[in-house]
C-alpha cells in the first residue's frame, strides 16, 4: 500500500482527494490535515511514502514544509506533490528547490492525481506539462542559466537524450517510449547524470538542464 498524507486548508479538497485515493487498492490515506505546522509534525509521526502538500496553508507554507520534510539538509527526506495553480511560476521553482518530487495542478483531475502519487512513490516524478511548459519559459535566461555548476565528468549523447526528456515532464516509462529504452536502461542514464551533476532526485536534474541550457 501507497501510505499517502494530504495538507491543503480547503476542507472540501482534502475530502476530494481523499475520496478518490482511498478508491484505489493500492492507496492508503493515512492522515489529512489542514495546516503546515500539523503537516510537519503528522508526516514526521507516520512517514508515509507520500506527501500531498497545498501552498498556501496557515502556520506553515507548503514550500516550508517541503523544505522541513524533503529539502537538502534532510537525512531522511519523504517524497512531497506539491499542489499548485498555474500561474504562480516562483512557487514552483522554490519548491523544486526545496525537494519537491512532482508538481500537480490543482484541478488536473483523478487520474493525473492517482499517477502524481503512483510515480513519486516508485522514485519518478509527475511534473504536470502546463507546469514544465512555464518552467522552461522560467528558466530559459542567462542569468538563471549561470546558476547551473558544471558536471564532473561530461554526460555522453544518450545521457543528454535522456535528460532533455525529463526536463519536458516525461515519466521513466515515457522516455523509455520514446527513445526505444528500456525501463531499467532509463534508470541507469539518470542515476548517471544523478553523480554527474550532484542531483538527488530527476526533478532536480531537470532543473539542471533548464539553468544550464540542455534545454531551451
Amino acid at each position: 500500500m501507497i501510505r499517502v498524507l494530504i495538507a491543503d486548508d480547503q476542507e472540501m479538497v482534502r475530502m476530494g482527494f481523499r475520496m478518490i485515493l482511498d478508491a484505489q487498492d493500492d492507496i492508503e490515506v493515512v492522515a489529512d490535515v489542514a495546516d503546515g505546522v500539523s503537516a510537519v509534525s503528522k508526516a514526521r509521526e507516520l512517514r508515509p511514502d507520500v506527501c500531498l502538500l497545498d501552498i498556501r496553508m496557515p502556520g506553515l507554507d507548503g514550500l516550508e514544509v517541503t523544505r522541513q520534510l524533503a529539502g537538502p539538509d534532510v537525512t531522511d527526506p519523504l517524497k512531497v506533490v506539491v499542489v499548485t495553480t498555474f500561474d504562480l511560476d516562483e512557487y514552483v521553482h522554490t519548491a523544486l528547490r526545496n525537494g519537491a518530487s512532482g508538481f500537480l495542478l490543482k484541478d488536473a483531475g483523478p487520474a493525473l492525481l492517482i499517477e502524481a502519487v503512483r510515480a513519486a512513490d516508485r522514485g519518478d516524478a509527475l511534473v504536470s506539462p502546463q507546469i514544465t511548459v512555464r518552467l522552461l519559459k522560467h528558466f530559459d535566461g542567462g542569468a538563471v542559466k549561470s546558476q547551473a555548476a558544471p558536471p564532473s565528468e561530461p554526460l555522453t549523447a544518450r545521457e543528454l537524450d535522456v535528460v532533455k526528456a525529463a526536463a519536458r515532464g516525461l515519466t521513466n516509462t515515457e522516455i523509455g517510449a520514446e527513445l526505444y529504452l528500456s525501463l531499467s536502461t532509463v534508470k541507469t542514464h539518470l542515476a548517471s547524470v544523478q553523480g554527474k551533476i550532484g542531483a538527488r532526485n530527476r526533478v532536480e536534474i531537470a532543473a539542471w538542464a533548464w539553468r544550464s541550457g540542455v534545454v531551451s
